[in-house]
């Protein structure tokens, strides 16, 4: 079974689909991950950023592997652990133009649907799971929130991790990913079709998570009272 789960920057869709996957014991996906590795490698290449040739060779070109687990995600580029590093300001300023790239978009989707028939039962987040990635998702969710409470959130995310960063830098950058993202013209961001829409500017995440929860139990899609998945015959996947 995949269960997507889209929305923009800050929307609490990253914890909630980690939570929700070490909940229900399945791997859960971090597609945002996979863009951030392909900026860094990028970066670190030196590539001009609007050569759109340029950027879909390195997405094809560079070795990087996600490993994927319930309760985690390790990233590496080349054979390092790039896990913490990718969420940098630095990456995280430059990312807009790997997301926007339609070759990039193409090979990562493509990625994201082999993991999908590979592991079977997966947690996917990111921005075009549930409408590029899996339209055919057994259910779909899209989180959101005002800009400035997911600027807030992004902003403890990152003095935790040691970076110097005002609210407004972070505030600018959560803007500006939401215009790029909703005006790219390869899947951009928007609500998939069917998806359960959550507002969570004023919910913790143990709400959102139990708010989610009930709508699984509520599609038949987990056992009542085990929390476990309903095994079920898998979808074709398109």
């Amino acid at each position: 079974m995949i269960i997507t789960i889209d929305g923009p920057a800050g929307s609490g869709k990253s914890t909630t689909a980690r939570k929700l996957a070490a909940r229900l014991g399945i791997p859960y996906l971090d597609t945002g991950a996979m863009y951030r590795a392909v900026t860094l490698a990028a970066l670190e290449a030196g590539v001009d950023l609007n050569d759109e040739a340029a950027l879909t060779a390195v997405a094809e070109r560079e070795d990087y592997q996600l490993d994927l687990g319930p309760t985690h995600i390790r990233v590496t580029l080349n054979g390092r652990d790039v896990t913490e590093e990718i969420r940098s300001m630095h990456v995280n300023d430059h990312t807009r133009f790997i997301a926007g790239s339609p070759g990039v978009r193409r090979i990562l989707i493509q990625k994201q649907r082999e993991i999908g028939v590979r592991i079977g039962d997966l947690v996917t987040e990111g921005r075009d799971q549930g409408t590029a990635a899996f339209p055919d998702a057994e259910i779909k969710f899209f989180l959101d929130a005002a800009a400035e409470k997911r600027a807030e959130r992004r902003l403890h995310e990152l003095l935790a991790d040691g970076e110097e960063v005002t609210f407004e830098q972070v505030l600018a950058n959560v803007n500006e990913r939401d215009r790029t993202d909703s005006e790219r013209p390869v899947a951009p961001l928007s609500v998939p079709e069917g998806a359960i829409r959550l507002d969570t500017t004023h919910l913790s995440i143990a709400e959102v998570l139990d708010t989610i929860m009930t709508r699984l139990r509520e599609a038949g899609l987990v056992q009542p009272e085990k929390d476990a998945l309903v095994t079920a015959p898998p979808k074709a996947r398109h």
